[in-house]
């Protein structure tokens, strides 16, 4: 997934913090069965047709339980799987596999689930020149794992967060008076690095914000007829992203009205798991 260090500690306390709830006095039916460590090994089965995503965030799991843990891989994240097949094998301690069975599963299934969503829209914008964006709309604490499943499912990557760049929305407008006086006082406080988005739902806030100098311009629960027309206004004079419903019924009429970026919230609150399930059990020596 990654080799930052300062993301990887991220994770591990995102996956500790999973872990601690689902067993916070131990786990009695483990104990109860298994007292002493045994090596053991145990099936991963995909029983659905979809898209792997997540498998480091998978064996992550078994390891913060038996550092020692290992998943032996017969396929990689982003990968078409179908159902039936043998997608890996995890070796641990029982003990772990036992333990830390459902976490990592459910991991895994969500951000298989948001990984397989994303490739069946991101299929209908191939080859077109615009790109699918995820956004912020995120289950809580699982941001950082819903965001690689966008990108193993062929999207792209939004803002990740308020820190990292200017988006002005509804109410920053309604609070700064208006779209320009909203981006005037952007650019007189964010860094100069820093690109400016506004979002507008009228052509008029369209106009206002291309002749206040935003860079990038969100096209918001517009007509298919008021985008084709904001867009012949801007000219090319911003980054052009269309918001608001998008399926993968629809995402095509936005590649042909020639948009930048798509940005699609369902791709994270909307979309299912992915379902797999750990089969087999074998206690070894």
């Amino acid at each position: 997934m990654t080799t930052d260090p300062m993301i990887l500690a991220k994770m591990d306390a995102v996956i500790r913090a999973a872990l601690e709830e689902d067993m916070p006095f131990g786990d009695v039916s483990t104990m109860a069965v298994m007292p002493e460590p045994r090596p053991g090994r145990v099936q991963l089965i995909c029983k659905q047709d979809g898209v792997v995503a997540g498998l480091s965030v998978f064996e992550r799991t078994f390891q913060l339980i038996d550092p020692a843990a290992r998943v032996e891989r017969l396929v990689e994240d982003g990968a078409a799987v179908t159902c039936g097949q043998h997608l890996a094998t995890v070796h641990a301690d029982v003990r772990a596999l036992l333990e830390a069975e459902r976490v990592a599963l459910n991991y895994l299934q969500r951000m298989s689930g948001v990984a397989t969503y994303t490739a069946r829209i991101a299929r209908v914008l191939e080859g077109t020149g615009t790109r699918l964006v995820c956004t912020r709309k995120t289950t809580p604490g699982m941001r950082l794992f819903e965001r690689e499943a966008v990108r193993l499912g062929g999207g792209h990557l939004h803002r990740y967060g308020l820190s990292d760049a200017v988006m002005l929305k509804d109410n920053h407008i309604d609070a700064a008076g208006g779209v320009r006086r909203a981006i005037e006082a952007a650019r007189a406080t964010a860094p100069f690095v820093a690109k400016v988005e506004v979002e507008c739902e009228s052509l008029d806030m369209v106009r206002e914000a291309v002749d206040a100098g935003a860079d990038i311009i969100m096209l918001d629960n517009m007509t298919h007829d008021a985008m084709a027309e904001a867009i012949a206004l801007i000219g090319g004079r911003a980054i052009t992203e269309a918001s608001g419903n998008v399926t993968a019924q629809n995402a095509a009429g936005y590649a042909d009205l020639g948009v930048d970026v798509v940005s699609c919230g369902a791709l994270t609150h909307s979309a299912g798991i992915l379902d797999l399930s750990l089969k087999h059990l074998e206690v070894l020596g």
